[in-house]
């Protein structure tokens, strides 16, 4: 169900679109909406008062959203023109390139990110079948290039830590989930892993500790609240990972 101000805003936009101005604005002018931050927001009661005729008032709230988002390109098309209806060519210029060369820089950005996310998913395959034939030197080589270029630190801390686990190396495994859960203390998976692999070391307290902290981000955590029972149980000297 959408919210109030989702409502409101809904209302507004159509409005707006509609050309139905005096219906627009005060919907805008809510506080529900005109303090919630969203460029659109004023980017639209700019472009009221430019229709008004209220030049000084809509160049203010166009340069508002762009306060709020630079690459608000709605903002700075609407604000350029105004400048140029008032002969101010330079400066409307400037505001449109300035908004452009941001609005390239993210797409640049994320160009570039998508293309680290694949190259990071074919070191995983690499690394994946070594694991296999359990060369596992040339595995941890290609997880580790996999984790200098992916955003999915979590996911790939995991596929890490198995590697040394399967390698005899538990010790280099809890090292490397433990660093991942100080760059992100609310990643779950790999505090599962760790209270596992802390639990099979003999280490109980450190590991109903990870479990714990789970719990404390997730209280509803079927596989922490299981790990934590079996950890209370008498005779149970070992878990599956």
């Amino acid at each position: 169900m959408r919210s109030f101000s989702g409502q409101l805003l809904d209302e507004a936009r159509e409005a707006f679109i509609d050309g139905k101005y005096q219906q627009a604005e005060p919907l805008l002018m809510q506080p529900t909406l005109i303090n919630s931050n969203n460029p659109e927001i004023y980017q639209m009661l700019a472009t009221i008062y430019y229709n008004r005729g209220q030049f000084n008032k809509a160049i203010k709230t166009f340069k508002k959203a762009l306060e709020i988002d630079p690459a608000y390109s709605d903002a700075a098309v609407g604000l350029s023109i105004i400048l140029n209806d008032l002969g101010k060519y330079d400066e409307a210029k400037k505001v449109f390139e300035q908004a452009q060369a941001i609005v390239d820089k993210k797409k640049s950005f994320q160009q570039s990110s998508n293309l680290e996310e694949k190259i990071a998913t074919k070191h995983i395959e690499t690394a994946d079948l070594y694991l296999q034939i359990r060369r596992f030197d040339e595995a941890l080589e290609q997880y580790m290039k996999a984790y200098r270029l992916s955003s999915k630190k979590g996911d790939i801390a995991l596929l890490i830590s198995e590697c040394y686990v399967q390698a005899g190396q538990k010790d280099k495994a809890i090292k490397e989930l433990k660093a991942v859960i100080q760059y992100d203390s609310k990643l779950i998976k790999p505090r599962l892993k760790l209270g596992l692999i802390l639990y099979n070391s003999h280490m109980v307290a450190e590991a109903v500790e990870q479990w714990e902290n789970i719990i404390r981000l997730e209280p509803k955590n079927t596989e922490a609240l299981r790990y934590l029972k079996m950890a209370q149980t008498t005779g149970i000297t070992n878990l599956d990972f």
